[in-house]
């Protein structure tokens, strides 16, 4: 895809992080942006900040995980702009422990948002761009953790791994019909974000308080401490928006933005075609 300015970009989990810098992204190239996420109060601070940039924006409180909430999301889309160009599935949240502890609501939150969010979009956007016959491209956030899975941590890695394999899946199929969509997937490692704070939008009915739930015991409270000071540390949104704009400029599949985790990935792969038992990847 090489036109973006006047085309329309679609981003869900916009409201902060990652989402927030793509939507900037794409409006400064020009783009007519919609931006989704479930945190009212952040959403419309986020469609204030554009508008005042001088991009042409709408904002749509979209649950991901709700089919007729990204339905919904993909029709207001066509009703404001008549199209849809660039699709970033992008919200995320993550709830971390023991795989034994988790609770059922831990795996329907997070493969709710993470997976079906993903699969949701993918249902109600592509029909759409494959109909209109125009360079297009879809990206699909997924993480470092969609490659190598991570200790305390299943529910999110499960989701990231289902969103490897469905955006090459995609991709495959797109080809192999000949479409002008193409796909790319988005793995990055720590990203200066609020992800670790994702409980304060968790709804009622999975367990969510409106709040962030306190460490309930000791290795809880080492690894949230360790883990926000990752991301405090971690990579600009920024930087990965420009990574993803580059991805899809030059149609490349893979988005890989921390060239440091690369020997973790070929560790992992050299693992499985050695017939060797996994090592423990932690949080570090």
């Amino acid at each position: 895809m090489k036109e973006f300015r006047g085309r329309v970009a679609v981003v869900t989990g916009a409201a902060s992080g990652i989402g927030r810098a793509l939507a900037a992204r794409f409006a400064a190239e020009g783009m007519k942006v919609v931006l989704a996420d479930v945190e009212q109060r952040a959403l419309a601070a986020a469609e204030a900040d554009l508008r005042a940039r001088g991009a042409t924006v709408l904002a749509v409180l979209t649950d991901v995980a709700v089919a007729g909430d990204v339905d919904a999301l993909a029709r207001k889309t066509l009703d404001a702009f008549g199209g849809v160009h660039v699709l970033c599935n992008n919200a995320g949240v993550v709830a971390a422990g023991p795989t034994w502890e988790r609770s059922i609501a831990d795996w329907e939150w997070v493969l709710g948002v993470n997976l079906w969010g993903v699969i949701h979009g993918i249902r109600a956007f592509v029909p759409i761009m494959l109909e209109q016959d125009a360079d297009a491209h879809v990206v699909n956030t997924a993480s470092v953790a969609g490659l190598v899975p991570t200790a305390f941590n299943a529910p999110y890695t499960v989701s990231k791994f289902g969103v490897v394999a469905l955006s090459e899946c995609l991709r495959q199929e797109l080809e192999i019909v000949g479409a002008r969509v193409r796909v790319s997937v988005l793995c990055p490692g720590w990203v200066n974000t609020r992800i670790l704070d994702a409980a304060r939008n968790r709804p009622s009915a999975l367990g969510g308080t409106g709040t962030v739930p306190a460490p309930q015991n000791p290795m809880e409270e080492t690894m949230r401490t360790t883990v926000a000071q990752l991301l405090a540390t971690g990579l600009a949104p920024d930087d990965v928006a420009a990574h993803v704009f580059e991805a899809i400029r030059d149609d490349r599949f893979w988005v890989l933005t921390h060239p440091e985790m690369t020997p973790m990935i070929r560790s992992r792969v050299e693992d499985i075609l050695g017939g060797r038992n996994p090592a423990p990847v932690g949080f570090g």
